[in-house]
């Protein structure tokens, strides 16, 4: 039987170097076990690194390729491109258990020993030797590089107290306190953010990439490593805290480029699996894919805005948090009108500016227009692109013969009427609020014949949005919800008591 094939549990009774040698057990490097372990599960079509959406004709066949090739691998991209998961998915590529020397600090192999304490031991007992094991997910070791990381948090470097304790001199190796990347033998290292890592520290990491050994100050002592490393760094163009030097740049065998997803259904994907719906917002809010639609193409209109600092990017955290914070708007409203069920409203995602405004990295002209404003021309963007989506296009039925669907309800407003869509109006009230503008409902019916009920309503709301952004009737944010107004009367009339100056946005 190879040993590979031995159930956990028997190999868990294992305890002395000898029967480790009794089932046949050969020291493995992390690169070739994670290579190994890899074919297999192409070969069995098992799939790799789930839940990572979007990249499965791109950044995970590179992952693959590099897995197989043996190399430290740099993640490059903007924030919010899963690089961090990535990295701690490959631990799912580790052997289950791995045998180590017991009481080692640098998790020494019990036949390829490395510290001197285990060396010690082995020569002392011979198969006697006390064996553990050590399970995979204690074989990974994540730091995020601050400006404060130092040599002997990486490396190591000698302890006063040990040598003062054991009473020995500095020039014993015995008295060195190993730092995070020895304590990581036989195991995955990432460093998030290596640009922040100051350069005379990544100078430090020369050897243990090329050579796979460390030094440490005063020493001399070659410890030949076995760990598998990975980095992830945002692209040096936007990095103003520093760079990854070019010397370490060469030593890192891959470089694999994230991105962020190139479709609504991806990004949607995404935003369902990592958003915390609690259980009771999942018994009271029902929703439906155009709200979800219209959260996603918020993050794309960023990323093309030119209010938007394309070189930050703009994190899948954005959706994530909007998502969260739209089905809080809707919970929050059924709970101040004692109702136990409510539909979701596109006011509801109107409400999602809290959420927006941190996420984004503005340019001087962002800065000018403000925060918020900004979060509002972008939902703005997002309901005019998905409202073509549903129904016709306002600017060009205007010319078409069959005549314009929208006349009877820009004419309601053209008469000086006005529509209030409040936050916290309850079910009743918003129903009526919306039955009251003559077309509206004749225009769903005949749009999007299957909207029934609760999901009629929304449409009819959907449809006001998308004819102000279409710049047919007027849009005006009140502090306690929204207006709808005649376009022109949008434009001369001053803002009324209890409305922000913010118009048309």
């Amino acid at each position: 039987m190879n040993y590979k094939d031995i159930p956990a549990e028997k190999l868990l009774q294992i305890k002395t170097l000898g029967q480790l040698k009794a089932v046949g057990y050969q020291p493995q490097t992390v690169k070739q076990e994670l290579r190994q372990n890899l074919i297999q599960k192409l070969q069995n079509k098992e799939e790799i690194f789930p839940g990572i959406w979007g990249y499965e004709e791109t950044v995970i066949p590179d992952m693959q390729r590099a897995i197989l090739s043996m190399h430290h691998i740099n993640l490059l991209g903007l924030r919010g491109q899963a690089k961090t998961r990535i990295a701690r998915q490959m631990v799912t590529l580790l052997d289950e258990y791995v045998p180590v020397v017991q009481g080692s600090e640098l998790n020494d192999d019990p036949m390829q020993p490395l510290s001197r304490f285990a060396k010690d031991l082995v020569q002392e007992h011979g198969d006697d030797t006390p064996v553990s094991w050590l399970h995979r997910d204690e074989r990974y070791t994540e730091k995020l590089a601050t400006p404060d990381v130092s040599v002997s948090d990486l490396i190591g470097d000698a302890d006063p107290i040990k040598a003062a304790t054991l009473r020995l001199p500095y020039s014993d190796e015995r008295v060195i306190h190993f730092g995070l990347i020895p304590r990581s033998h036989r195991g995955i290292f990432v460093i998030n953010e290596l640009p922040d890592l100051q350069a005379r520290i990544q100078v430090s990491l020369f050897n243990i990439l090329q050579e796979g050994d460390i030094q440490i100050r005063g020493f001399k002592v070659r410890l030949p490593l076995d760990i598998q490393f990975v980095f992830t760094a945002n692209p040096e163009d936007y990095t103003n805290r520093g760079s990854i030097v070019t010397p370490l740049k060469d030593r890192i065998d891959s470089q694999i480029i994230t991105h962020y997803p190139k479709s609504i259904e991806t990004g949607k994907k995404i935003t369902e699996q990592e958003a915390h719906v609690k259980t009771e917002q999942k018994d009271i809010v029902q929703t439906n894919s155009i709200i979800g639609d219209l959260i996603e193409q918020v993050a794309f209109e960023a990323r093309e805005s030119e209010y938007v600092d394309a070189k930050s990017g703009v994190s899948a955290r954005l959706t994530i948090s909007a998502y969260e914070n739209l089905l809080s708007a809707a919970e929050r409203r059924a709970l101040v009108n004692g109702e136990t069920k409510t539909y979701v409203r596109v006011s509801d995602f109107m409400n999602t500016i809290p959420a927006i405004t941190g996420k984004v990295e503005l340019v001087y002209e962002g800065e000018q227009e403000g925060a918020g404003h900004v979060a509002q021309v972008l939902m703005g963007k997002a309901i005019r692109t998905q409202f073509l989506a549903y129904f016709p296009d306002p600017d060009k039925v205007k010319k078409a013969k069959q005549g314009n669907p929208y006349k009877a309800i820009t004419d309601w407003f053209g008469d000086g009427n006005t529509l209030d869509v409040l936050n916290d109006a309850d079910g009743s009230t918003y129903k009526k609020a919306l039955q009251q503008v003559p077309g509206l409902a004749e225009l769903v019916e005949k749009q999007q014949p299957k909207a029934k009920g609760d999901e009629k309503l929304f449409m009819m709301e959907f449809a006001l949005h998308g004819l102000a952004e279409h710049s047919q009737i007027s849009k005006n944010r009140l502090s306690t919800g929204l207006q709808f107004k005649d376009i022109l009367s949008g434009m001369f009339s001053m803002p009324k008591f209890g409305e922000e100056d913010e118009e048309d946005f």
